[in-house]
């Protein structure tokens, strides 16, 4: 019967706990329980059960608060789609002339397509080495008047033997006598087109020296030229 009692007096005090407990939770987020201890006259005061939290975030008048993210990817693949078959490349072939006695010089190219390549090789013939090699054979034949011969058909040595007073042969003609024909026979030079040049340039110099000398002489006198430098008389045909 004891026993009885006593569980029964248990089953009660926790009923009135748990009521008490849910009842002490405020709205401000504090439960309150005071214990008293009989017999040393003592008070406890012990903060129990839930929390409560409340937050509340003003902003003025005309203010707001906006957070945006934004992420753009832009990936652009340029990578050549077309035909990516490949070929050797096409490479000019090399022409020696090197180590051998003649007067040739090699050229060569080569041309490299996408589908389709070529290249080709050939020689050139160098004729101022043959001139040079084949007066050097006449020469030790002791056949020297040839030998000048055939260098005088370069026009710069043609030049530099008019120059030096020594006018290249002419048909078996040498000295003033080879000058003459090729005065006479001027086309038949290998310098014709600067020789031409040459004394158009000397006859205007010439023409100017001598008017300014008649002006010198005569003052009044009126002297009228071409494009040339040449005197024109007025009234005559």
């Amino acid at each position: 019967m004891q026993r009885l009692f006593l569980g029964l007096s248990t089953l009660l005090m926790v009923v009135l706990l748990c009521v008490n407990v849910s009842a002490d939770v405020t709205g401000a987020g504090s439960t309150t329980n005071d214990q008293v201890t009989s017999g040393s006259s003592s008070s406890n005061t012990a903060i129990t059960g839930g929390y409560h939290s409340e937050a509340t975030t003003n902003y003025q008048s005309g203010s707001s608060q906006t957070t945006s993210t934004t992420n753009t990817t832009n990936n652009n693949n340029n990578s050549y789609t077309g035909d990516t078959r490949t070929v050797p490349s096409a490479s000019a072939p090399g022409i020696s002339a090197m180590s051998q006695d003649l007067c040739t010089v090699g050229v060569g190219i080569g041309i490299q397509k996408p589908l389709i390549g070529g290249s080709i090789g050939i020689t050139k013939r160098d004729m101022n080495c043959e001139r040079m090699k084949l007066a050097k054979l006449l020469f030790d034949f002791n056949m020297k008047v040839s030998a000048v011969a055939i260098l005088c058909q370069d026009h710069r040595v043609f030049q530099s033997m008019i120059m030096a007073g020594t006018p290249c042969p002419f048909f078996g003609k040498i000295g003033a006598e080879a000058e003459d024909e090729w005065k006479k026979y001027e086309q038949q030079r290998p310098d014709y087109e600067e020789y031409t040049k040459a004394l158009r340039y000397m006859e205007r110099v010439d023409n100017k020296i001598a008017n300014e000398q008649e002006l010198e002489v005569n003052p009044n006198a009126q002297i009228i030229t071409d494009g040339n430098g040449n005197r024109i008389q007025l009234g005559n045909e």
